[in-house]
């Protein structure tokens, strides 16, 4: 497993997508709900999400997977299609940490 992607939440989509384009990340996309991709050469790519003011916010690794069959580990959701043409999954590991598996392609 290879890491895919960085998955961030934030309180502010134009200001977070500033933030990263200043370190030099390029907007490879954004969606019509405060979202979007950015991207910085060949490495992990970074979503962005915003969330409500009430919830708090949080960052997840994404684990790039040859193959959509969970290990042996606690899942949490099983593989599932997702609206931008993934399939992914959540684990926890051992200390409650939550991993998005994505099937790679």
């Amino acid at each position: 497993m290879t890491i895919e992607a960085v998955y961030l939440e934030t309180h502010n989509w134009g200001k977070a997508a500033k933030f990263f384009q200043t370190l030099g990340f390029e907007l490879d996309f954004a969606t019509d709900h405060n979202s979007g991709l950015l991207r910085k050469g060949d490495g992990p790519y970074l979503f962005v999400a915003e969330v409500p003011e009430n919830q708090a916010t949080g960052m997840k690794l994404v684990l790039k997977t040859e193959s959509d069959t969970v290990p042996d580990v606690e899942v949490v959701t099983p593989f599932e299609d997702t609206h931008f043409g993934t399939r992914e999954a959540t684990v926890r590991d051992p200390d409650e940490r939550e991993w998005i598996l994505q099937a790679g392609s």
